[in-house]
């Protein structure tokens, strides 16, 4: 009976989670409603800085959320770092050549690329250091609590966990961008790399492990953006 107040305990925080990164977007309303921001006439700029607030809110509340986890975790991830980095680049290198070749695949079907990729390098044009951060700091951080950390709490089985986090982080990366069936087999490169994320976090047993390939993946895509 306990175990399963425990569980039922876990799958709700783990959906309260999910929705605040699905409705984040709202923390936007502070600045908007406090600085009198038109809607009408945001620039893409301004629209950076209104994502990187957002980030910073979901960050901070997500951190509260988790600070015991997180606590421990980092202990976890200090007395063996090297180890773990070891483990986490085999990852993470596995996960980039399957994104890259399923990549590879469907752009040889229809061309062009990912519309969440479009619109990350559209941010990156309109400021260029700030989404540095967002991207490649904030992002990473948020989305491991996110589709990692939250998950593993309520799946036990290894496999189960690395396929449903894989598939949710990959769906989330294209819902909102979908114009036609080509665009919806963009989940499997963003789910590739998720589960490589999700496997390494399984094997190690801490979250700061997919959480550093994670930033380190994201800043070099927008080093290579800006460059």
């Amino acid at each position: 009976m306990k175990k399963d107040i425990i569980l039922i305990e876990k799958i709700g925080k783990t959906i309260l989670t999910f929705l605040l990164f699905y409705y984040s977007s709202l923390f936007q309303l502070i600045p908007i409603m406090l600085l009198n921001i038109d809607l009408n006439n945001l620039s893409g700029s301004m629209n950076v800085m209104l994502s990187a607030f957002s980030s910073c809110c979901l960050l901070f509340v997500l951190f509260f959320m988790y600070r015991n986890d997180i606590n421990r975790e980092w202990n976890i991830f200090k007395k063996d770092w090297i180890d773990h980095l070891d483990f986490g680049v085999r990852c993470w290198a596995i996960g980039l050549f399957l994104m890259m070749a399923s990549n590879l695949v469907i752009n040889s079907l229809a061309g062009g690329v990912a519309g969440n990729e479009q619109t990350v390098q559209n941010m990156i044009s309109s400021l260029p250091w700030l989404m540095l951060i967002n991207a490649g700091i904030l992002a990473p951080i948020n989305e491991e609590i996110i589709f990692r950390k939250s998950f593993k709490n309520i799946f036990s089985n290894k496999w189960i966990f690395v396929l449903v986090s894989g598939f949710v982080f990959g769906l989330m990366h294209v819902l909102g961008n979908v114009n036609s069936w080509i665009d919806v087999l963009y989940i499997i490169p963003y789910g590739a790399l998720g589960g490589a994320f999700a496997y390494a976090y399984h094997k190690t047993d801490t979250i700061f492990t997919p959480i550093a390939f994670h930033m380190f993946h994201n800043i070099v895509l927008v080093l290579v953006s800006i460059f």
